[in-house]
Formats: structure tokens, sequence, C-alpha cells
């Protein structure tokens, strides 16, 4: 999987996998990989310390000495950016540590090389070396399905199939440039603002979910308001400007046999690049669906659209959901019977500790 700009795997795909019959069909046939751009990284850890012994001797430990331990802990175990969770005075260490250290995705500086689509390609290519995967099955959205395109036409042997939710194949229109250069200016001067928030908005979700004055914001909306709090306006620039200097790939799709399902909400800004891409691939082996009253994020706004169409698309690899499930009167998939502990991270295949990979210089 790889993720839209600026979001993580959660915020991006949690709606797909969290519905219970998507869940069915896809944690059924696959385990999932999920990659990070570089410079939007997140780790996750939960750690259970037992306390030792404090004795008369000791010195009392300052606020200072316990962020210090916490540092002392994850150096210990090899560890980076990690989640933590923490209780009155312990939420107060946590949040004192995070202010010291930026726990999250370090900033990118400005002495490094902004990577270009080709380094992002490389980067998928790392991961899959690194597990040994052969042949995957690649989904992406907007820039992250472009990046997986490109990487098809580069690695044919190593993609399977490509699910691409509102892709992106051209490069940058005039009018995308400019969106962009106005968006890394206000990041620039004045970080992740109430302006730039509602500028990625209007790129991610519909009308409907976004709200208006008559109809209040969505979770799924206010979510991603949260989300974007965290991400570090350096990196967000950096990934900004390696998209904006994506060259045109629309001349390979023909020379693509690789079997492809494209998904497009019809209020997505990426409408018509999602149809041209559908145009110019070999109609026996792509789809293309859209999906009503959604934006870019189907994923997250209309998870159901999509899982009909998925699972006869996976039919074609002789994948199918566990004979074990029923049928259901609104798709061919399962109701509502997965057990809560297959959505955990383990259980789903994610990998709670990420390899880093390089970008060239």
């Amino acid at each position: 999987m790889y993720l839209l700009l600026l979001l993580s795997d959660m915020s991006c795909f949690q709606g797909l996998f969290f519905c219970p019959e998507a869940a069915s069909l896809l944690l059924h046939n696959f385990c999932i990989y999920h990659i990070n751009p570089p410079g939007h990284e997140v780790n996750i850890l939960v750690s259970l310390l037992r306390a030792g012994p404090i004795f008369p001797n000791d010195s009392v430990p300052s606020a200072d000495d316990l962020v210090d331990q916490i540092l002392e802990v994850l150096n210990f175990f090899g560890l980076g950016a990690v989640m933590c969770m923490g209780v009155t005075a312990g939420a107060y260490i946590l949040t004192l540590f995070a202010e010291i250290l930026q726990l999250g995705a370090g900033p990118i500086f400005p002495n490094d090389s902004v990577p270009s689509a080709d380094d992002l390609v490389d980067q998928i290519l790392e991961v899959l070396n690194f597990f040994g995967l052969g042949a995957v099955m690649c989904m992406g959205v907007t820039a992250g399905a472009y990046i997986l395109t490109l990487f098809a036409m580069k690695h044919r042997e190593r993609v399977a199939g490509l699910i691409l939710v509102s892709p992106l194949c051209k490069a940058p229109s005039w009018s995308e440039w400019f969106y962009n250069r106005v968006v890394s200016n206000l990041l620039y001067f004045y970080g992740m603002c109430g302006v730039v928030k509602e500028f990625l908005l209007q790129r991610y979700f519909s009308k409907e979910v976004r709200g208006n004055v008559e109809i209040p914001e969505s979770d799924i909306a206010q979510a991603c308001r949260r989300l974007l709090d965290e991400r570090q306006s350096v990196n967000v620039m950096r990934f900004l400007d390696a998209i904006d200097r994506r060259p045109d790939i629309s001349s390979g799709l023909k020379k693509l046999k690789c079997r492809t399902l494209i998904f497009i909400g019809d209020q997505s800004p990426f409408y018509s690049e999602a149809v041209h891409i559908a145009a110019n691939l070999d109609r026996g082996y792509c789809a293309l669906v859209e999906v009503q009253a959604c934006g870019s994020m189907v994923t997250e706004e209309q998870p159901h659209a999509m899982l009909v169409p998925m699972e006869y698309f996976l039919m074609g690899y002789g994948l199918s959901r566990p004979s074990c499930f029923t049928e259901s009167p609104r798709s061919p998939l399962s109701p509502s019977c997965i057990s809560p502990e297959l959505l955990s991270p383990e259980s789903m295949g994610l990998k709670l500790k990420p390899i880093k990979t390089r970008v060239s210089a």
C-alpha cells in the first residue's frame, strides 16, 4: 500500500480494512506491507515496564531525568519514533519528551536532496527485497498510485496486479503546480495552518464529508485535520516538490500488461486523470469503477463501494473470501461477523517496525 499525500496508513486505509467484508477478503488472502514516502514515517510501540526498588540514598529524579530514562529505553531496544501513551504525570513526561525530541517522522534538512519519482520507486524495491517478496499486489491512492504505476512499468515481474484509487499519470498541470506552490509557501511561512488544511481537505474529500453551514463536518474529516497537525511542514514541502517534478508516464501505459482496477470518486479533482489512465491501458487488463458522491479517498468515504469490484478482480488470481462466511444480500462478501482480534496490526500483517530506505543524493 502506498499512501495519499500527507496521510498515514491508518488514516488512508482504515475505512477499507476495518470494513468487515473487506477484512474477510483482503486479510484472508494478503499480508499487508505499508510503505511511507520519506518524512511520513510513523512507528508504533506499546511497552510495559516493571519498576525496581528505589533506595533511600538514591537521588530524587527530575522531570528531565525521567525523560532521559525514556530515551535510554528506546536506544537500548534500537527503536526510532514511537507511539506514546501516558496517564497524568506519565502524560506530562511523555509530552516533555515529545517536545524535546519531536517524535514522529524527523524533519528533512535543507541540504537533503529532494527525492525524485524514481527515488520513491527505488524505495519500494528496497522494501520488497528486504522482506524477500516476489510479485506483490499493489494498492495506492493519488500520488501513491502514481508511484506504484511507475514501479509496475519498471519492475513488471514484481507486480502481480494494481489497485489504484484516484490515480495520477500526467505531469502536473499549471493549475496543480500553482496550487502546490501556494500550499508550499503557506507551509513555509505559517506551518500547517487552517488554510492549508482546507486546501488539502478539498483535495481529499467530497463536499458531503467536508460539511458546510447546514451540515457538520464528518468524523473522517475531523480525524484528518488532527492528523495533519502531526505532520512536519518541511517534510510535506519536500514531498510536494517531488510530486511536482513527476514526469508524464502516459506513453508507458499501453505497454503495461498488468491487471489493473481503478477507483475514482466523481467529485475527485483527479477524475480526468483516472479516465485518461483507463483509456490508455489495455482494456483486457483494466477496469474503471466510478463512485458517486465521493472525493479522492474512496477507501475512507465509501469503502463498501470497493468490495464487489475487488472481489471479482481478485477472483482472476484464484483468491476469494473465506468459505466459512455466509452470503450477504448487499454483496457476494460476508456480513459483519469478523472477530475483533483479526483487526490487530499483527493479524493484519502490518510491520510495526518498518525499515528505513535510502534516497539517492
